[in-house]
């Protein structure tokens, strides 16, 4: 495909709620760094209202207007990005929004602190609908038009930077640049943690832990601190959206594994097994199609995994409210139909079965024996975003 920038990969997904919404609440937009958020909110900004109506607390003209109160009112709607690192950011945005509710919009974007503060208080509660913003998908490039491929994906990640550059030096720095930053500047907002090089350590590894069950243990061993340690470590990487991990589903009529859980990165392009990255893609695929129903529509949403305890597999499975939606295994090539999914089928209450892979082929039914469908076609009939 040809060489695109970042501001090409437009509109985002979320834009069209989004903007529904503003017309009722303010809205907040989280997810990992450099995903897009900045671009999309100022997409929502007609080009005339980015130098009145756009405020970001790292720029020092910016943060004097917002520490004087200096927010225009003639402006239909007011971004404010960072506005969390302001102490009482709380104080600042319900003032606004409850004098200014009925002719100004406001719209607030930030990082992983974001997320972690929101939820630290009431004050805004009902004041708002919260987004989370997620790399560019399969889905998204098929019902936005983007003409960026599944091979696209799997080879320079869905980060809007070094997917647009579509050079592989570039996305390695950019990688590198990323996670130094992660670990440097959010994780010093975030927590108080004292040994860094041992976080890096265990960021790196990380990789080679995805699409096996994630052992703990092991990597308490190899970094000789305490499970503890670890633990904590990891639900650092998880607030900070370097990761997320899933747990397994359960169903009366099997043995199913109970406290095994999976690692996968938001970033898939950072794992160097084809087939654990081709896992990890579809992963954050479905985790994108839950938290966008989770967001819009209201629903609970769960991404698990199945397993029993001889050893048979299915990749993902997807519930809303409580009740199972579908399940997916993941195979980089043409392969037969997994027998894991003909034992499932017939042992729990799940309704459609589904095996993706990066071929042509598709036949079977999903409700009676499992379909097998390219990762493609199976995100279109699906409307994953």
């Amino acid at each position: 495909m040809t060489r695109n920038t970042p501001n090409s990969f437009s509109p985002r997904y979320l834009e069209s709620p989004i903007r529904e919404d503003l017309g009722r609440k303010m809205v907040f937009i989280g997810g990992p760094r450099q995903v897009g958020k900045t671009t999309l909110a100022l997409n929502l900004l007609g080009e005339s209202e980015e130098s009145k109506s756009y405020l970001n607390w790292d720029d020092i003209a910016d943060r004097e207007k917002i520490l004087k109160r200096e927010i225009r009112s003639d402006s239909s709607l007011i971004i404010f990005d960072e506005i969390h690192k302001f102490a009482d950011w709380r104080g600042l945005l319900k003032g606004l929004y409850d004098t200014r509710k009925s002719k100004q919009s406001f719209l607030v974007t930030g990082s992983a602190r974001l997320d972690y503060y929101r939820k630290g208080g009431d004050s805004l509660q009902g004041r708002y609908h919260y987004y989370r913003l997620h790399p560019i998908s399969l889905g998204e490039s098929i019902s936005s038009k983007l003409g960026l491929t599944a091979g696209d994906l799997i080879q320079f990640g869905g980060f809007p930077e070094p997917l647009s550059l579509q050079d592989e030096r570039s996305a390695r720095r950019w990688r590198r640049e990323r996670r130094e930053r992660v670990l440097r500047e959010d994780l010093r907002d975030l927590e108080n943690v004292r040994e860094v090089s041992k976080l890096e350590l265990l960021v790196t590894h990380l990789p080679e832990c995805v699409g096996s069950p994630l052992s703990i243990d092991a990597l308490r061993k190899l970094l000789q601190v305490s499970h503890e340690s670890v633990a904590r470590w990891i639900t650092i990487f998880e607030n900070l959206y370097l990761c997320f991990r899933i747990s397994p589903y359960g169903s009366k009529k099997i043995r199913a594994v109970k406290k095994e859980q999976k690692l996968y990165f938001w970033d898939w392009a950072a794992i160097s097994s084809s087939g654990s990255r081709f896992e990890n893609l579809v992963a954050c695929q479905l985790l994108k199609f839950c938290h966008f129903r989770e967001d819009t529509e209201g629903h609970d949403m769960e991404l698990r995994f199945l397993r029993d305890t001889d050893g048979r597999e299915v990749d993902f499975v997807v519930l809303q409210d409580g009740e199972p939606l579908f399940a997916v295994e993941c195979k980089t090539g043409e392969a037969r139909r997994s027998s894991s999914i003909s034992y499932f089928l017939e042992r729990t209450p799940i309704p459609k079965w589904y095996q993706v892979h990066l071929g042509n082929k598709d036949y079977g039914e999903p409700s009676t024996e499992g379909r097998v469908l390219p990762f493609a076609q199976f995100c279109k009939e699906l409307n994953m975003p």
